[in-house]
């Protein structure tokens, strides 16, 4: 969604008002609304651009401010000036840049757990099984911050052609796992020898 002089980025304001016992109702909100990507501008105010990717996320917090008791409204809004909507895009895409900084960091522990792999030669099914459900992580991880980033947030690119590496290193790994399983291992004969 791009803003243009004729149509503004619209956004959802989410006011939020939560008892404050028990505490594990506001955490439960605030995981949901920074799973989903919400921008928190304030105590109990958060805001998302008001497209349907967000709708689930928005839904599944309203359920959980209704269980514990709390209120819940929702404001549209947009900025009073361009620069003032500028200003607030750039809030949420900071948000998604930071995220992405977040993704490209486990991208690089990934590899290096890889490295770490064929450099002690462990090359069994379950680390290979290990490694994939690492992968399939990044990958939904990816999808998500994807669909989330309105915007697009500077480092996006970048994150993405690291998934790519990441994918062709596990490859890699995989054929090796594979490689290994498949070479015989020494007789007892030949080991006397």
């Amino acid at each position: 969604m791009v803003e243009t002089e004729e149509s503004p980025t619209n956004w959802r304001i989410v006011l939020i008002k939560i008892p404050a016992e028990p505490s594990r109702h506001r955490v439960a909100v605030w995981r949901e609304l920074r799973k989903v990507g919400a921008l928190s501008i304030g105590q109990g105010v958060w805001a998302v651009p008001n497209v349907p990717v967000f709708a689930v996320g928005i839904d599944k917090a309203t359920a959980l401010v209704e269980r514990a008791g709390g209120e819940i409204i929702f404001l549209d809004a947009v900025g009073a000036t361009a620069a003032d909507g500028a200003r607030f895009e750039a809030m949420f895409t900071t948000a998604r840049e930071d995220d992405w900084a977040e993704f490209l960091s486990d991208c690089t522990k990934y590899e290096a757990e890889l490295d770490k792999e064929i450099r002690i030669r462990k090359f069994t099914l379950a680390e290979l099984e290990e490694e994939d459900q690492s992968l399939d992580r990044l990958r939904r991880w990816h999808r998500d911050l994807k669909a989330r980033d309105v915007f697009g947030a500077s480092n996006s690119e970048q994150a993405t052609a690291a998934l790519q590496h990441c994918t062709q290193r596990f490859e890699d790994y995989s054929a090796r796992v594979i490689a290994a399983l498949h070479d015989p291992a020494p007789s007892d004969e030949s080991d006397r020898t």
